[in-house]
């Protein structure tokens, strides 16, 4: 008896802490952009929710519970309304079912029209009666209501009360990427691939299905940047569609509505694709020994096995102990590179290169090495004739192999940016082997030497000829230096930069000395190039290492539509383009044909006057201007030619010449 008065009394109880009959828990008011819209022109309603502290409204698809609002209107003839826009919404994660909602105050935007033909001064009455459900976590109640109002055929003008209002609700609309993703479903996991630019900053992403049934909506999303790709993985729903919509959230106010399709040549397996990937990267480590930040060190490494007449047994110890030192490098790299992607860094691979600091250890390694190859000092462990048979032998062949593998990320070559761009995007296991298979292609050369009597046969006998070759290979080294001073240079200040310099400078002369000081056979002649070493890099890592702001190659004006209408009265032509940090095109658009150096001196010579839109949070002018030429996104490319109305749409891809062709044919506008 006492357990079911206790069942009895709970619902009770759990009532009690409902808000009473009558009480409305999400407000709602229904306002118009413009009063006076026009007859065959339109304006925008908006539905203003505001939910009690606590409580929330749903998305238009509000997820594994909830319902969306259901909009049913009364209009009156000639008069139509278009499907509502609702904000980025939130995600709301209670007892493993995910919530698609709002807890703030929101508005959802409707666009209205009007037919052509109405009278001037005619009524019109708006009616939406509306259901919708308000919750919390522990309670949800169904709601209505019924918003009215009433506006007039006029002249289109905006409310100028409202005009802030309706800019700041555009703000939090999701914008409509124009470049299509693509999605593949294998072994229990969806893979969805966006266009999205690399540099583009990112918070917390989390991609929201307006399909139902598309994607899980509670699965963990795991997100990796791949070049201008924005790669989600997450567990497909219960019926994938091969079309679906969603809303990818940026995590800093900003939201993309995005076009889904499954892609048309469907991936291998995992296995398939690991594969492919290891070859690539075996075949880009072979050909990295090429490049001239490890040919140098690979050439005197396979030079001294002929020097040093070791036996079968020990040439094969120093090439794996070599093999291993590499192996080990580029394998620790992939682990850091995928901890940190893991964590929410977009990094790619030699990710390293973008801390000065990092690059200044290896500007300064590079220089001693090449320093060391001219002559200059000996260090045993890069020293040709250092005794490779011994135990002290196998661990300079491990460092040096691990020294080989870390000098060459500064250099890239064929068929690496394919095989690591594959291996962020494959599981972690496989993704490791790659990273792997990338450090066994850099040892394979000196892998075969110690394993093919046949080919270390093949090599020159030692003589006199070796100190030479090896003062020739430090040119080499000399530009992997000058090469990394260079990435250097993009990424400090003028002052930061002189400092490295003069840090190179020091290491150079401590190492002098201490060649003197070996060549007088003196205890201790390490000592100089010990000191100067470490008082070059306290002076350069102490440096301000900050990255210096990209600088436009071209300060081009803001949009201003009063400022384009006095520009058009000039006598030259005025280019007009709109972007947004996120739009792939038009970052492709602005590097292939807007900011090349030809066009730049092309609009200088024509005096082209040149504006620049930025859309990335959703300007309202910009937005109102983008709907006047009939867009509803962005690129958008406006060439005004003097003494004509009507400006020339560009194409949404533009060619390299294209620009520098059009202001090339520009004419001034001559007097009547």
């Amino acid at each position: 008896m006492a357990l079911l008065f206790g069942a009895l009394m709970a619902p009770l109880a759990w009532a009690q802490n409902l808000p009473g009959r009558g009480e409305v828990l999400i407000t709602s008011s229904l306002l118009a952009e413009s009063p006076t819209p026009a007859a065959g022109g339109q304006t925008t309603l908006a539905l203003l929710m505001d939910p009690q502290a606590g409580w929330h409204g749903y998305w238009k698809q509000p997820g594994d519970v909830g319902l969306a609002p259901q909009l049913t209107w009364h209009l009156p003839e000639g008069v139509s309304v278009g499907e509502p826009v609702y904000p980025v919404p939130q995600t709301l994660l209670i007892d493993g079912l995910m919530n698609h909602v709002y807890e703030h105050p929101y508005a959802v935007l409707i666009p209205l029209h009007v037919a052509d033909g109405l009278a001037s001064g005619e009524s019109l009455a708006i009616r939406l009666d509306m259901k919708y459900l308000a919750c919390r976590y522990d309670a949800c109640v169904p709601e209505q209501a019924s918003l009215e109002t009433r506006l007039t055929v006029g002249d289109g003008r905006n409310d100028p009360a409202l005009s802030d209002t309706f800019a700041h609700w555009r703000q939090a609309l999701p914008r409509p990427l124009g470049s299509s993703a693509r999605f593949a479903v294998e072994e229990g996991l969806m893979r969805v691939s966006i266009p999205l630019p690399a540099g583009m900053a990112i918070d917390a992403p989390h991609l929201f299905s307006a399909t139902p049934g598309a994607l899980e909506n509670a699965a963990e999303q795991r997100v990796e940047r791949s070049d201008d790709h924005l790669i989600i993985e997450t567990r497909p729903g219960q019926q994938v569609p091969e079309h679906f919509d969603a809303l990818l959230s940026l995590g800093n106010g900003l939201g993309l509505d995005v076009k889904v399709s499954r892609s048309e040549v469907q991936p291998g397996n995992t296995l398939v694709m690991t594969l492919v990937a290891l070859a690539g990267a075996l075949l880009g480590g072979l050909l990295l020994n090429l490049m001239p930040c490890v040919f140098p060190i690979l050439s005197l490494k396979a030079l001294s096995i002929a020097r040093a007449n070791g036996s079968d047994g020990a040439a094969r110890r120093e090439a794996l102990a070599y093999t291993a030192g590499v192996v080990a490098v580029c394998v620790l790299l992939g682990a850091l590179l995928l901890a940190l992607r893991s964590g929410g860094s977009q990094l790619g691979w030699a990710f390293q290169l973008q801390d000065p600091r990092v690059i200044l250890v290896l500007l300064l390694l590079s220089t001693a090495i090449a320093l060391n190859f001219a002559g200059l000092f000996e260090l045993s462990s890069i020293n040709v004739g250092s005794a490779l048979v011994n135990r002290e032998g196998h661990a300079g062949a491990f460092w040096t192999g691990a020294l080989a593998a870390f000098v060459a990320t500064p250099c890239t070559g064929p068929f690496m940016a394919a095989a690591l761009g594959a291996a962020l995007v494959l599981p972690t296991g496989a993704a490791m082997l790659v990273f792997a298979g990338l450090g066994l292609g850099i040892a394979l050369p000196f892998l075969l030497l110690g394993f093919v009597p046949a080919l270390r046969q093949r090599l020159p006998r030692p003589g006199p000829w070796m100190e030479t070759l090896r003062h020739v290979l430090a040119v080499p080294m000399f530009l992997t230096a000058l090469a990394l001073l260079w990435v250097l240079a993009q990424q400090v200040g003028s002052n930061a930069l002189i400092t490295v310099i003069g840090c190179t400078l020091l290491l150079g002369l401590g190492l002098w000395v201490a060649g003197l000081r070996q060549r007088a056979f003196k205890s201790n002649s390490w000592i100089p190039a010990v000191l100067a070493a470490v008082l070059a890099l306290s002076i350069g890592l102490s440096q301000d290492s900050s990255p210096q702001a990209q600088r436009a190659a071209q300060a081009y004006q803001p949009f201003d539509e009063a400022r384009l209408s006095s520009l058009r009265q000039g006598e030259h032509a005025v280019f007009v383009y709109f972007t947004a940090d996120w739009c792939v095109t038009c970052k492709v658009n602005e590097q292939v044909a807007i900011n090349r150096p030809q066009t730049q001196r092309a609009f200088d010579e024509h005096g082209v006057e040149v504006m620049r839109g930025d859309w990335t949070r959703g300007d309202a002018t910009i937005t109102a201007f983008l709907e006047k030429h009939g867009r509803s996104g962005v690129p958008l490319y406006l060439w005004y030619v003097p003494g004509q109305a009507a400006p020339e749409v560009l194409p949404q891809v533009l060619g390299p010449g294209l620009l520098s062709e059009l202001a090339a044919n520009e004419r001034p506008m001559t007097e009547p």
